[in-house]
């Protein structure tokens, strides 16, 4: 992805906090799984190239959405992790369906590699 020295935060938060980042920043209502806030963009993002931004995700989400889908809470979180990580390079699935695609075969293939490490 073209970012060898590339930097992030990460926030875990609940559902009540993630419900308060995406009302104050994003205008939406409710709790939601994950918010990618890049650096990388507007006027200022020259100042610290190699900064990513920051990855905010609720676990208490990450929990429910895991265990709906028959997995472990590790592997949605790295999966919603990944998802944050394509946001911070500008991936966009919600404005563009055609970045949407783009963005689904990145993140797949980027856990194909996750899961062949035994990372998670």
């Amino acid at each position: 992805m073209d970012c060898p020295d590339g930097e992030l935060s990460l926030l875990i938060v609940d559902d009540l906090q993630i419900a308060e980042f995406n009302k104050k920043y994003l205008d939406r209502e409710g709790p939601t799984n994950v918010i990618a806030f890049a650096m990388r963009e507007g006027r200022f993002s020259h100042i610290s190239p190699e900064l990513l931004g920051d990855v905010v995700i609720s676990i208490e989400t990450a929990a429910q959405e895991g265990k709906n889908a028959g997995m472990s809470l590790t592997q949605r979180f790295d999966q919603l992790l990944v998802h944050g990580i394509l946001h911070l390079f500008g991936y966009d699935h919600v404005n563009d369906s055609e970045q949407a695609a783009i963005m689904e075969k990145k993140s797949d293939f980027l856990m194909k590699i996750i899961m062949s490490a035994n990372i998670c």
